[in-house]
């Protein structure tokens, strides 16, 4: 069973301009955990954490998920399946000791809404992550003006958003953007405006009664959306 999402993983082909756009975006430095392996980055939001990861590649690209099953995993594996996608399982201890040794690379301000995951096979998403991994499915419906079949998995205050496109289903399976939350969205984009941000005028999101602006740099040229939830009554 899955208990949260671990980490987000953004792969990189250099990591030390990918760390100087974050920093730009997210308001502080992360901290680096490079090895002899690999070399990272994390940034601590409320609720999970943004890796950036140095590998082999033309382009940044959203890479992998990594899932907290909690006790029941007793170190970070690789988790195989058949859609192809990078899914990794962590027992998220080592997610805990970031957030208690490393202060200055948290941000609260912030949190993952969502990721967005495109798939030519909704039915294989299901399987895996609602039966396979015990991910709550929170919607499923089709959204033409939207794209297609959408389906909603929700665990830990975040979401992965599959869309499901009616194309000729040659699309594939991957991740394709990220979607930001904030409390406050005229504040967020004031200061990321500050900070040298580009994004594009607030406006009403397609879920009554939020807002959202698009990340149009210091983004990696991943599709990024800030979004303000519905205020509560």
């Amino acid at each position: 069973m899955v208990e949260r999402f671990d980490r987000v993983t953004i792969e990189v082909p250099g990591l030390d301009g990918a760390v100087d756009e974050y920093t730009q975006l997210f308001g502080a430095a992360p901290a680096m955990l490079s090895s002899d392996a690999d070399k990272r980055a994390w940034w601590g939001l409320s609720n999970t954490v943004i890796e950036l990861l140095q590998v082999e590649a033309g382009s940044a690209r959203v890479g992998a998920l990594v899932l907290d099953r909690g006790a029941s995993q007793q170190s970070e594996q690789v988790h195989d399946n058949p859609l192809g996608l990078g899914l990794l399982a962590s027992d998220g201890q080592g997610t805990a000791a970031f957030r208690a040794d490393h202060p200055g690379a948290q941000c609260p301000q912030l949190s993952v809404d969502h990721v967005v995951l495109r798939t030519d096979d909704a039915d294989a998403c299901v399987e895996l992550f609602a039966n396979e991994l015990g991910i709550r499915l929170a919607l499923d419906k089709t959204v033409p003006q939207w794209g297609g079949r959408m389906l909603f998995f929700r665990t830990g205050k975040m979401t992965l958003e599959v869309i499901e496109s009616e194309a000729d289903g040659s699309a594939g399976n991957y991740f394709w953007g990220i979607a930001y939350q904030c409390p406050d969205i005229d504040r967020t984009v004031t200061a990321m405006s500050g900070r040298g941000v580009q994004l594009s005028e607030i406006r009403d999101g397609r879920k009554p009664g939020t807002r959202v602006a698009t990340v149009k740099s210091h983004c990696l040229g991943i599709p990024t959306l800030l979004i303000e939830p519905a205020k509560r009554d």
